[in-house]
């Protein structure tokens, strides 16, 4: 295990255009702390974004998972690359000609979309841990380690968001198609939520409940949106409407089952691929 992850690390950083991809999502994410420092002036106020509260413990674990989710399209390119460039280079025939098997290919690349996702998780946490230390009006321990499942939730997100771009990339074999596939099935999700799932069944609530089992829904669903949970915009909100319906930003466990199948699907799908290609 240990060897084959170490082919792949090598194959990534010895590749440029993966490296320059991969460090460009650190340091984006990085940028997240430079958010804290910076004056905005509006209306002739000084208003500085970290100390409106959205370091505070525990929403930063809510918050920063889910703005960091947001910049996992480039590790998708540097996934999507790793194969095609398997592809495109003759390496898969060579790594099988030297006595590599279809199993151990496709779980060296499913142990780096591991990998990948793990230190995200762990530099996401850091980050965070140094923000709210730096910037939170609530240290104690207590509540400093609440809803640390956001987490496990990223990390899982991760995990599956790649493993479809992994399956996409072994389906298509070219990245800029395997791409544009992932972008036209989030739009297929968003047709079937809103106009053919509504029409079939005469229901929205019905519809929602289906295409929570999508992948892309799926995955969107073990971290909702942290803003309407920010006490300044629920402070607005109020003023606004007295008929809010109270939203449930919690992660539940049939969430991360549903992701986790997926990713068995992907796999499984991605194995089966492997197996019946002639390469």
């Amino acid at each position: 295990m240990k060897r084959l992850i170490s082919i792949e690390l090598q194959k990534l950083w010895k590749n440029k255009a993966s490296r320059v991809l991969t460090l460009s999502y650190f340091i984006l994410l990085t940028f997240i702390a430079l958010v804290a420092s910076i004056n905005f002036k509006f209306l002739g106020f000084n208003i500085r974004l970290a100390d409106q509260g959205i370091f505070n413990f525990p929403y930063i674990w809510h918050f920063n998972t889910w703005t960091a989710a947001w910049a996992k399209l480039f590790l998708a390119i540097v996934i999507v690359s790793m194969i095609s460039n398997e592809y495109s280079y003759g390496t898969l025939k060579q790594n099988l000609i030297d006595g590599m098997s279809k199993k151990e290919f496709l779980l060296s690349k499913f142990l780096t979309v591991v990998l990948i996702s793990l230190v995200s998780t762990i530099f996401i946490f850091a980050l965070s841990m140094i923000l709210g230390l730096c910037f939170s009006s609530y240290t104690e321990a207590g509540i400093i380690f609440t809803d640390l499942d956001y987490l496990l939730g990223y990390f899982v997100k991760l995990v599956g968001f790649f493993s479809f771009c992994l399956f996409l990339a072994i389906l298509i074999k070219r990245s800029a198609f395997a791409l544009g596939f992932l972008f036209i099935w989030f739009i297929f999700e968003g047709i079937c939520e809103h106009l053919i799932l509504p029409r079939v069944f005469g229901s929205d609530a019905i519809a929602e409940k289906i295409v929570n089992f999508f992948p892309i829904e799926a995955m969107a669903n073990l971290i909702k949106e942290p803003i309407s949970r920010f006490q300044a915009y629920k402070a607005i909100e109020n003023q606004l409407t007295t008929n809010s319906i109270p939203k449930d930003y919690t992660m539940h466990w049939c969430d991360i089952l549903i992701v986790l199948m997926w990713i068995t699907i992907f796999m499984f799908l991605s194995y089966k691929l492997l197996k019946k290609r002639d390469l």
